[in-house]
């Protein structure tokens, strides 16, 4: 019991030091580099100490972890969500207007498509990898407050306490949308694959349940899913965005609570004028 105190303590003192060495980037005005391959830029700016070799075919983590680079794939749009390679995170361009109108597009999910082998070199491979590297997170608002925890892999603990202090900023009338906050770190598969959440990774958390909408809960079928309420507003949308969060309520299946640190996305966006 008390080696287990001690090993939480160096745990925090950590943590602590992590979050020292962390200065909050606004990916959507951060300095990129001119000319070159958008999609290395926009995975090396976005994961520093990364390398993406397309002409040898592989990703190489800051850690060393080497996984196999796959461009974007000519297949049915269910296939694709359920093995996109590299290449395929990048299909759909994420939107940084607040427009929701491409996401009507049937599949129009720019950023549900995810690489697990990718996401695995980037973040963890285990349950206790991850957890040894939460940190709590928590937003401040005039009414209400809210916790979160999150990764201090990369610095997604600063990005996202900087967003919630914007947010909190904004005044009294954002408490509500994290009220009810669906929650943070949860290492689980996606319901019917083998593939992880991002919530296992310590990169996603979830607003508010009852304002976010989900399509499921809509009863739509995939690829079929029309309209919907969202009641999320576009300053704390792109407050998010502003540290490297894509939401998504920007997807045709769309899931409005739900925001997941990609900057990568962000930096593509930026780089093809989207």
């Amino acid at each position: 019991m008390r080696a287990f105190a001690v090993w939480l303590c160096l745990l925090a003192l950590a943590s602590a030091a992590l979050a020292q060495e962390c200065e909050p980037v606004d990916w959507l005005v951060v300095d990129l580099p001119q000319g070159g391959d958008f999609l290395e830029i926009a995975l090396e700016v976005a994961y520093p100490g990364s390398d993406l070799d397309r002409s040898g075919g592989t990703f190489t983590s800051a850690d060393g972890v080497v996984v196999p680079y796959g461009g974007q794939t000519d297949v049915a749009p269910l296939d694709r969500l359920a093995n996109a390679s590299i290449g395929d995170q990048f299909y759909y361009v994420y939107p940084l207007e607040f427009d929701l109108e491409p996401r009507k597009a049937a599949w129009h999910d720019p950023g549900r498509l995810r690489n697990d082998a990718l996401f695995r070199a980037l973040w963890f491979d285990s349950k206790s990898e991850a957890r040894a590297s939460l940190v709590k997170v928590r937003y401040r608002g005039q009414t209400r407050s809210a916790s979160f925890q999150a990764t201090s892999k990369h610095c997604v603990h600063a990005q996202l306490q900087a967003a919630l202090v914007e947010i909190a900023g904004m005044g009294a009338e954002m408490d509500r949308f994290l009220a009810n906050a669906g929650g943070s770190f949860n290492w689980r598969k996606i319901s019917g694959t083998e593939r992880l959440s991002a919530h296992s990774f310590g990169i996603a958390v979830d607003f508010s349940t009852k304002l976010g909408g989900y399509w499921r809960w809509s009863g739509a079928k995939p690829g079929q899913v029309g309209a919907y309420d969202n009641r999320f507003p576009a300053e704390l949308v792109e407050a998010m965005e502003r540290y490297g969060f894509i939401w998504g309520g920007k997807w045709h299946h769309f899931d409005g609570m739900h925001f997941e640190y990609r900057p990568e996305l962000i930096v593509m966006s930026r780089l093809v004028g989207g």
